[in-house]
């Protein structure tokens, strides 16, 4: 079934248009010319953007599914779980109290916790175990939430594969990502299509590749799953590799900062897929987020044993706007339905907006 939806929620300011050395050679061209016209009309005062929504981005595509339903195109389901790789720390079965970590600054001003005791308690009243972080961007602040183990990202571990897709490509030919590699990103982010993204697993070298660029992006404890047909496992296997919050954290920022894994146009391809992600997956991290904001998100919501029970529900993503500027990531898992946890993320999200202003 297709559910056609309009668009609002979040708005883009990154071109959909992906990274190519030929652009980046149209981009040098018209610095030079923006050099020239500077030059020649001085004192020109440009005011700034009348908001963080501005840009261009490509419209969502329709919705192929909603949460809740059992639609192929997202959800992994499961028949049963099965017994995790040797090399993948176990995901938690049993709840974890969450308790807030202190805030460590890195510089600036140091703001409030934007989890507090008000999360705590709600957390406290909710089944499952909620590991979550914020990262302010200008600060270098980080506040964490919850204790437990790394725990499987589902759907969320498409961001780590086009990381490592577009990293590989620019190091490797220097020439930007093929026509088909485009169509395949676009439906692994955007729609969170599975088939896309086992295609480009497979296309990028696997968990062996993932784990190397993870260790050059700065991930400690993310596991990739060392099968994709994996025994008692119906659905791809890439699924089960798990992680922590801080590692999404480090995997987000690879996108909002500068640094040697990924061209200035690889970062805004990327951002632009997660800000246009279809219209019934625009949950989680952008809960409470006003609509002009700039939101960019990847979700992932799994059953970890194929009954419609014990979930794994997943939301990662940066908010820019409206006074903030921050990165947050949210896993958790013993959820008895998909919309519970989702109704948890939501929440976490909406108190981290309040907070981060």
């Amino acid at each position: 079934m297709v559910v056609t939806t309009s668009v609002s929620g979040m708005r883009g300011r990154h071109s959909a248009r992906p990274p190519g050395t030929p652009i980046r050679a149209v981009l040098a061209a018209l610095g030079t010319c923006v050099l020239i016209a500077t030059a020649v009309i001085v004192g020109l005062t440009v005011p700034g953007s009348a908001g963080p929504g501005s840009g261009s981005h490509r419209p969502a595509r329709s919705a192929s599914a909603t949460p809740g339903s059992s639609s192929q195109a997202d959800h992994l389901n499961a028949t049963a779980l099965p017994p995790a790789p040797s090399s993948l720390p176990p995901v938690p079965s049993s709840k974890v109290k969450p308790a807030a970590a202190p805030a460590t600054a890195a510089s600036g001003a140091s703001r409030r916790d934007p989890f507090g005791t008000a999360a705590t308690r709600y957390l406290s009243g909710r089944a499952g175990t909620v590991l979550a972080a914020v990262y302010d961007v200008g600060t270098g602040q980080t506040w964490r939430l919850g204790l437990g183990q790394p725990q499987a990202e589902a759907s969320v571990v498409k961001l780590d594969v086009l990381e490592t897709l577009l990293a590989e490509r620019d190091q490797d030919k220097g020439t930007g990502l093929s026509a088909n590699d485009q169509s395949l990103a676009e439906e692994m982010i955007e729609d969170s299509d599975n088939a896309a993204a086992t295609s480009l697993w497979y296309e990028v070298g696997g968990a062996a590749r993932i784990r190397s660029f993870n260790t050059e992006a700065g991930l400690t404890h993310t596991a990739p799953s060392s099968c994709v047909s994996c025994p008692g496992f119906s659905w791809p296997g890439w699924g089960l590799t798990t992680t922590t919050p801080d590692d999404q954290i480090a995997l987000l920022r690879q996108l909002v900062t500068p640094g040697p894994l990924l061209t200035s146009a690889e970062r805004d391809y990327a951002l632009s897929l997660m800000e246009n992600v279809t219209p019934s997956q625009r949950w989680g991290v952008s809960g409470g987020v006003p609509a002009q904001v700039t939101v960019a998100l990847k979700n992932g919501w799994l059953p970890l044993l194929g009954t419609d029970s014990d979930y794994q529900i997943n939301s990662v993503g940066w908010v820019s706007g409206g006074g903030r500027n921050y990165l947050m990531a949210v896993l958790t898992t013993g959820n008895p339905t998909e919309q519970y946890g989702i109704d948890t993320i939501d929440q976490l999200a909406a108190m981290a907006w309040q907070h981060m202003r």
